[in-house]
């Protein structure tokens, strides 16, 4: 492995930043960085956490000098951020490679969707055409290649229709915090007919449902009740009926698979759902040709590392394929495969997958080794 000589790294406290950081050190990422420069938006100066070749105070994310200094820049910071550093500091004239997990630039010409494991040649193209952004994709989107990774690779799909069951970290800690506090808010208004042994457990739904639509429960940073709920809208309202979450299955799986010009239509209903960590979900799917439910278990098992198959029974789906049996890892779990009754060229998969490491840390890691090795 060579080295990459002078790494900022911006928004490495925050739950993907800190997640990566993680990932970095785990896999030994920092050994071939020759200098790590860590930044703040806020705590600039102020001492930074002790690791190898690293600067130990903490730099101002907004000085566009020191930014201009560095060989590769991640950004792990939002939307925002980009939207404020990223075009001044391209237009001082700054040449070097900007990783990012937020949107804004996903869509740019210029920019690659990074997923290494299903379009590492086309990111090694466009490094060699000189392209310098490569930024991640969204969460469901990188989660549905990657367990789908082998029905793409053998062009068995036609279309695809996505249901998806999305953590709450999908909004951010502070929204985490809050699905928490809305448990315990819950429980507490309950706990008194709870106590009773005599009270209907009818009459305890009715007391939470009342509390739920009440303006009493803490809703600050989700917006709505999701204890006990679920949300079906993620993302803005494009004004056509569907959010930008749902259309982003469509337009980013095609630009990660270069189809841009002969795409796959895929149709996306995206809920936000009350667990923390992990995304699931359930796909239909038009297969090109009637290929048996065993070879495209083998199909799929097969084509990368981290797909992990789980019998399609009872107790195997319940104990292996679900967040809990998931978080912090990074397996992307698949079952349910099976056949429709009406039409043996459509089958169902379920799949689960912790959106903050493949779903968002894992590819930026794995770009910056694909950087490392071309220096």
């Amino acid at each position: 492995m060579k080295k990459v000589k002078r790494l900022g790294f911006v928004g490495w406290r925050g739950m993907v930043g800190s997640v990566l950081l993680g990932r970095m050190q785990e896999e030994g990422d920092l050994d071939y960085v020759e200098e790590l420069v860590l930044y703040s938006t806020s705590q600039a100066g102020q001492p930074g956490p002790e690791l190898a070749n690293t600067q130990p105070l903490l730099a101002d994310a907004m000085d566009l000098d020191s930014l201009s200094t560095l060989d590769v820049i991640i950004s792990c910071q939002g939307g925002d951020y980009t939207q404020k550093v990223y075009a001044p500091l391209r237009d001082m004239g700054w040449q070097g490679y900007w990783l990012d997990a937020a949107s804004t630039l996903r869509m740019n010409n210029s920019s690659t969707i990074i997923l290494d494991p299903l379009n590492q040649s086309i990111i090694k193209e466009n490094l060699a055409n000189g392209q310098r952004d490569f930024i991640g994709g969204n969460c469901t989107v990188s989660l549905m290649l990657m367990a789908l990774h082998g029905l793409f690779k053998e062009n068995l799909v036609e279309w695809i229709t996505a249901m998806t069951y999305q953590a709450i970290s999908g909004g951010g800690a502070q929204q985490m915090r809050e699905l928490l506090i809305q448990m315990g808010e819950i429980h507490e208004h309950a706990t008194p007919l709870l106590r009773l042994q005599e009270s209907s457990i009818l009459d305890i739904d009715s007391r939470i449902n009342e509390y739920l639509n009440s303006d009493a429960l803490t809703t600050g940073t989700i917006g709505y009740p999701l204890a006990n709920n679920l949300l079906p809208w993620i993302d803005i309202d494009l004004d056509n009926g569907t959010s930008r979450e749902e259309w982003k299955g469509h337009a980013e799986t095609n630009k990660i698979l270069g189809r841009e010009d002969n795409p796959i239509p895929i149709e996306s209903t995206c809920v936000r759902v009350g667990t923390f960590r992990c995304h699931s979900q359930a796909f239909t799917i038009a297969l090109s040709q009637d290929v048996g439910v065993d070879d495209l278990t083998d199909i799929i098992e097969q084509a990368n590392q981290w797909v992990k198959v789980i019998p399609n029974n009872r107790q195997n789906t319940l104990q292996s394929l679900t967040p809990v049996a998931v978080s912090g890892s990074m397996d992307i779990a698949v079952g349910k495969i099976r056949k429709t009754a009406f039409n043996s060229k459509i089958m169902t998969i379920f799949t689960v997958g912790d959106q903050l490491l493949w779903g968002a840390a894992e590819p930026l890691r794995r770009m910056l080794g694909i950087l490392a090795e071309r220096s």
